[in-house]
């Protein structure tokens, strides 16, 4: 059987070539899954343009999995996040964010748990359990769309997990997610944030993507950063620098770097400084958000604490932005996805990373 909600375009037609279908066809029935949200194979019976043979084969060899919607939570700033249960195994979450009071963003996940273990992030507790397949993925946008009362504009892979290290299937979710045909949102409306898994950003980089990177730092200072981003001790702070900097350069944007700020840790003048060295030839944002951790561990900085760090950032060369971290009385904030199931297994790169070639 077929899935058809794990094909981007391309891969659609070559799965349904035996059913003779031409391009118009290939486009609506494309469409159907997609952009108009087939919730089940029959709902394709309508799809316009489309001849009886070619409708009846899809029919009787495609199939539609579906996740199914665990629990909803609301929080008071309009935050919505979702738990799923995939027939496949496993449950992960994501996040409905209201921007402007015309729009949402979703913030997805790519894996069940997370191989990286940044140490204040409560997904990388649970260890890593598996790749989402691309279905998966693509499935918590249309359903959270599904019942959107404003459109859904941006999906930011920053949920449960390390995109780029489920790399092929990620991808090729982003593909369909913007395909005009596919959910239509703009290639430069889907964020891939990363902690800094340069493999990852090496491959992204060569395949030239059209999407946005994030990159996670934390600290400019290794020392301190491999303290909370274990990430430091494989793939070092110079060398993720270096490949932002190549990345600023090809795609002639600033890149995104988000630090997350944790009292008493890493907001005084020596992160300052070491902020402005680190960055002084790179042209990037400088993302600040509050770390989230729900066990208390780590705190956010005190209102004095964050007033002096940002005067000492005006020695910074980069715009300076302050991301709202939200839905924070449902544990929908920066750091604290983390879904019910429990287990995974110890950080071995090769059992979480897609092929070596683009999908």
């Amino acid at each position: 059987m077929i899935n058809l909600k794990d094909l981007d375009f391309d891969g659609f037609g070559a799965a349904l070539a035996p059913a003779a279908l031409n391009r118009v066809e290939h486009l609506k029935l494309f469409a159907g899954v997609f952009s108009h949200g087939a919730r089940a194979l029959d709902d394709l019976r309508k799809a316009p343009q489309v001849r009886a043979t070619v409708r009846d084969w899809v029919l009787s060899h495609g199939t539609l999995p579906k996740l199914t919607v665990v629990e909803r939570r609301k929080a008071d700033d309009g935050f919505v996040k979702y738990l799923f249960e995939s027939p496949l195994g496993g449950r992960f979450e994501a996040v409905r964010i209201p921007l402007f009071d015309t729009k949402y963003v979703v913030c997805i996940s790519s894996q069940v748990g997370c191989a990286l273990a940044c140490d204040f992030c409560m997904t990388g507790k649970m260890g890593f359990q598996r790749n989402l397949e691309t279905w998966e993925v693509v499935d918590q946008v249309l359903q959270i769309r599904a019942e959107a009362d404003r459109p859904v504009r941006g999906v930011v892979f920053m949920g449960m997990g390390e995109p780029l290290l489920n790399y092929a299937n990620t991808t090729r979710a982003a593909r369909i997610i913007c395909h005009p045909a596919g959910l239509a949102i703009g290639a430069r409306s889907i964020t891939f944030s990363t902690a800094g898994w340069v493999p990852g950003i090496r491959r992204y980089r060569a395949d030239q993507l059209p999407y946005r990177l994030a990159f996670s730092v934390t600290s400019a200072i290794p020392a301190k950063r491999a303290q909370v981003l274990p990430v430091e001790k494989t793939w070092s702070l110079a060398t993720l620098v270096e490949e932002i900097k190549a990345y600023a350069d090809e795609t002639g944007t600033r890149a995104m770097v988000a630090y997350v700020m944790i009292s008493g840790f890493n907001v005084g003048r020596e992160d300052a400084e070491a902020l402005r060295d680190t960055f002084a030839d790179v042209p990037v944002t400088i993302d600040l958000i509050d770390v989230t951790d729900p066990t208390g561990r780590y705190q956010p900085p005190t209102a004095e604490e964050l007033a002096t760090f940002r005067d000492l950032l005006q020695m910074v060369k980069a715009p300076i932005a302050r991301r709202y971290s939200g839905g924070k009385d449902i544990g929908a904030a920066c750091g604290t996805l983390e879904a019910s199931q429990r287990g995974g297994t110890p950080f071995t790169p090769s059992a979480v990373e897609g092929p070596t070639s683009s999908p």
